[in-house]
C-alpha cells in the first residue's frame, strides 16, 4: 500500500521512532506478538492513541490477536528509512556538543554525526568520539568536500545561532535540531525542531506544582 507520508499527523510521526525502538527490544527478546495495551504500558502512550496512529498505515494488526512484532518492525524500519544512513553535522563543541559526539546516536541504525565544527583552536583538528572537529570558519569548504549532509545539530551561543543557520541554509541543509534559546528564522522548506532544555525543565517543575501527575500522550 502506498502511503502519502505528508498526510500523517506530525504528532503521530514523532511517536514512530518510539514505537520502533520498543519493537526492536521485543524482537530481540523473541516475542512474536504484542497488544496495543502492552505497547501502551511500555511507551507510555494511550492505547487508543497507538491504535489511531497505526490506523493511518492501514491494517497493521488483527482484533483479538494484536500486532505481529516482526511485521511491525519491518514496516516501521521501511517507513523510517532505517536502511538508509543519514549523515549529520554538529555545530558547537561545548559541553552539550561534546556529549552528543560521545553518544553519537549509537542505538540508531540510520543516523550518525559525521563531522563537527567549532571556533576553539584547542578543539579544531581533534577527534571527539571518533568524529573530526573542523574550523567553523571553513564550514562551507569542508561540507562541500564531503557532499550531502542534510541535517545539522546546533549547540552554539544564541547570539551566533542565526548567522550560522543562514550559512547552513546556503549550503542546502534541510533540517536543524536547535538546542539554542534563539528562535531561528528559516524559509518554509527548512524543517527546524527547537529544544530548549531550560524551558522544558521549567515546564516540568510548573506541571509538578500545579497539576496531578499523568503521563503525556
Amino acid at each position: 500500500m502506498n502511503i502519502d507520508q505528508s498526510k500523517i499527523p506530525q504528532a503521530t510521526a514523532k511517536r514512530l521512532p518510539l514505537y520502533y525502538r520498543f519493537l526492536k527490544n521485543l524482537h530481540a527478546s523473541g516475542k512474536q506478538r504484542v497488544s496495543s495495551a502492552e505497547l501502551s504500558d511500555a511507551v507510555k502512550v494511550g492505547s487508543a492513541t497507538i491504535r489511531r496512529d497505526f490506523s493511518y498505515f492501514g491494517a497493521l494488526g488483527k482484533k483479538g490477536y494484536g500486532y505481529n512484532v516482526d511485521y511491525l518492525l519491518t514496516f516501521f524500519r521501511k517507513t523510517l528509512d532505517q536502511d538508509e544512513m543519514t549523515n549529520v553535522m554538529l555545530i558547537g563543541v561545548g559541553n552539550l556538543g561534546t556529549a552528543f559526539l560521545h553518544y553519537n546516536f549509537i542505538k540508531n541504525n540510520n543516523t550518525k554525526i559525521s563531522m563537527a565544527f567549532d571556533v576553539n583552536e584547542s578543539k579544531i583538528g581533534s577527534e571527539i568520539g571518533g568524529v573530526p572537529v573542523y574550523d567553523l570558519d571553513k564550514l562551507e569548504e569542508h561540507v562541500q568536500e564531503v557532499g550531502d549532509i542534510p541535517v545539522a545539530i546546533l549547540t552554539v551561543p544564541a547570539v551566533a545561532a542565526q548567522s550560522i543557520t543562514d550559512r547552513l541554509i546556503a549550503l542546502g541543509i534541510k533540517g536543524i535540531l536547535n538546542f539554542t534559546p534563539a528562535r531561528l528564522n528559516v524559509p518554509e522548506h527548512i524543517r527546524i525542531h527547537h529544544i530548549d532544555l531550560a524551558v522544558e525543565l521549567q515546564s516540568l517543575v510548573y506541571f509538578l506544582k500545579h497539576y496531578s501527575v499523568t503521563q503525556e500522550d
